[in-house]
Formats: structure tokens, sequence, C-alpha cells
């Protein structure tokens, strides 16, 4: 009997292996099209429109006023930048002030949003934010998101064409020099590796991300505004979804964004990813619990395991690991353009075996913590606690 259940785990485990070996080369082939398609990008010269940027904050992230001063140098005709807090005395603030002093020039203003209208006090602020914009092409992007000077070019273009909805990009995760941080950004490689798959195998996206939602106001109207995702964790999965829903197309850009990583020890990332993989698990649970066929280096150290240390299974580890690390590779220099990224995939086989964790906690409970906030998830929906 036990015999029996060793070969049983072992084919199991060998299955695994096979079906990680497949994602894995999947997400080369998605990530070369990737590669591909950028370089054949051309921004054609266009009557752009003016656009309204929407930052939500609450409270400091690293690198902010960097990330915000290269919204103010953008290579564009006409924006607006508004950010919004709820809380009059936000640290975030400052920053603000700063900015507004170095770029008189640029249009900033900040909206203090008084009304606390759901459990996502971020989506919350973008309603009352989105009220005081001037233009009917809107861009939403994280606090820490730091972008190049054609970036607003890059993503607005295409909404040019009616049939497309809303664009969002892929970003890649600048660490602090922590374990915890570095961890963190290599799931961020991990996580762009499984949108550009989404993307070819769906036939497109059907979600957003939250380092970019650029959309017209009018799709925005279409769905019910801001106000009908307030109670959501994902929001920004959540907006792309619902203006896919109308029949429109969700493009993902070629420019990719930045986002400077806080100096997480190793219990905030273990934290921070739990409320991640919960709040995928709600939004796409089928995908989500599919991820079990992509743990390659976990499956083949339980065929080893199983195979009672057999040469053959040793083999069949490293040959994961080497293609685990060349897939790491190819997204941080062809997809994310990360050098440092690169210096981190010995990382790699670490996070994965934590992630194999992380995915199974995820099931084990519905509570989050975000920003300092504890709520029960059901359904993706916040319930404050």
């Amino acid at each position: 009997m036990i015999h029996f259940l060793i070969r049983t785990v072992l084919y199991i485990a060998l299955a695994g292996c096979l079906s990680s070996a497949i994602y894995y080369f999947i997400c080369l082939w998605t990530a070369a099209a990737f590669s591909q398609r950028r370089q054949r990008q051309s921004l054609l010269e266009r009557n752009l429109p003016p656009v309204s940027i929407l930052k939500p904050l609450k409270g400091m992230d690293p690198e902010i006023y960097d990330s915000f001063r290269s919204h103010c140098l953008q290579e564009y005709p006409e924006y607006e930048i508004i950010f919004g807090v709820s809380d009059p005395q936000d640290p975030a603030i400052a920053s603000v002030d700063w900015l507004r002093r170095d770029f008189p020039e640029c249009n900033i203003r900040l909206v203090v949003c008084n009304d606390i209208l759901g459990a996502n006090v971020k989506v919350s602020n973008l309603e009352q934010m989105a009220r005081a914009a001037h233009y009917e092409h809107l861009v939403v992007n994280d606090s820490d998101i730091l972008v190049e000077s054609d970036y607003l070019r890059t993503v607005i273009a295409p909404l040019v064409d009616p049939q497309v909805g809303i664009v969002t990009c892929l970003y890649r995760g600048v660490a602090a020099p922590t374990v915890g941080s570095k961890l963190e950004a290599l799931g961020i490689m991990d996580f762009c590796s499984s949108v550009l798959v989404a993307e070819q195998l769906e036939r497109g996206l059907h979600f957003g991300l939250g380092s970019t939602l650029a959309f017209r106001r009018a799709e925005l109207n279409r769905i019910g505004g801001f106000k009908s995702m307030v109670d959501f964790l994902a929001d920004d999965y959540e907006l792309g979804r619902r203006i896919a829903a109308l029949g429109l197309k969700v493009l993902l850009s070629e420019t990719v964004v930045e986002t400077h990583l806080p100096a997480y020890d190793v219990r905030d990332f273990l934290g921070h990813q739990l409320r991640w993989a919960r709040g995928v698990r709600d939004a796409r649970r089928s995908g989500y619990i599919g991820l079990v066929s992509t743990f390659g280096i976990a499956w083949a150290l339980i065929a080893v395991l199983a195979a009672d240390a057999s040469p053959w299974s040793w083999l069949a580890l490293a040959a994961m690991l080497l293609l685990r690390t060349a897939l790491g590779f190819v997204v941080c220099r062809s997809v994310l353009q990360d050098e440092e990224g690169v210096e981190r995939l010995w990382l790699l086989p670490l996070r994965d075996l934590i992630a194999v964790a992380i995915w199974i906690a995820s099931f084990t409970g519905h509570t989050v913590t975000w920003r300092g906030d504890r709520f029960q998830l059901k359904n993706g929906r916040l319930i404050r606690i």
C-alpha cells in the first residue's frame, strides 16, 4: 500500500513537472512576442486629447517625489495631475506641495476627499477625484509609479480607436536591499509573465493592472463610475473586466513602468503576498487554482523524494531549475528591461517554494490587511473588521 502511494505521488509530481515545463515554454513564447511587438512600436503624431491623471494617495511610498516628478516631465500637449487624499494631514501632501513649487507651470491639484463611500478608500477617493477632473480622458496609476517622458502619449494614443476601451501596463519592481523586497520584485516578474500568457491564451486581456489604467470617462460612466467598485479589493482588475464586458478591448501597452518597493522584512513580504494572493483567488478563481500546475521546482523536489533520490530525478530537478532561470532571464531582459532583476535570479528557488506555501495559505482564510486596516474578503468585496 505504501509503495502504491509513493508511486502515485511520483506520477502526480512528474505530471506537475511536465505541466510546469509547458507553462514555462508558453511564458517564453509570449515574452518573445511582447519583445517583438515593442520593437515594432511606432508612435504616430496625432491630435492627442487633454488628459486628467488621477493619483490617489495614502501615506509615503519609497521615492515618492521622484515618482510624482516623472509625471510632470511628460512630452504631451495638455494634461492635469489630480492627487487625492482622505486625510488632510496625510504625509504625502508635503511631496505634492514640493512638486507644485518645483513645477509651477504644471496643472497640479490636490483634492481632499471627505466622504468615505465604501470599504476601499482608494476607490472612494477616485470617485471624488474624477468629479473634479476637467477632461474626458483619464489615467489612473498608483502613487508609487514612475514613468518615462513618452508615457502619456503611449498609453493615450490607442484610445483614439473607439474599439479600445482601456489601456494598461506591465511594471517592474526596484527592490530595496532586503531579502523580502527582492523576493517581492521576483513576484512582480512572475506576475508579468502570467499577464502575457493570459493575453495570448485568452485572445486579449479582460482585466486591468493598477500600474496604469487609461480610459475614457464615457466608459467609466457606462459601468457605473468608481462608486460601483468601491467595496472591491482588486479594483484595477474589476475596472478592466467591466470595460471589457462592454465589448471593448483591453490593450496591454508596450511601455513598462516602474515602482520602488519598500524595504520589506520577511513578515511584511509574506503579509503582502497573502493579501495579493487572496485578492487574485477571488478575482480569477479558476486561473488561480490552476497555478498548482505551474510550481515546477516544488514538483521536481517532490519527485526527487518520491523516487528515493534516483539520479534521473536529480536531472529532472536540474532541468526544471535551468528552464525556470532561463524564463526569469528572458522576462527581466526582454520584457521588463530590468538588469537588476537578473542579479536576483539566484533567489528564484526560494521565491517559488514560498509561493507554494502562500498559495496553500490563501485558501485557509478570508482576512486581509491593507495599509494598516483589516478586512474580511468575500467574493472579491471588502468588509471592514
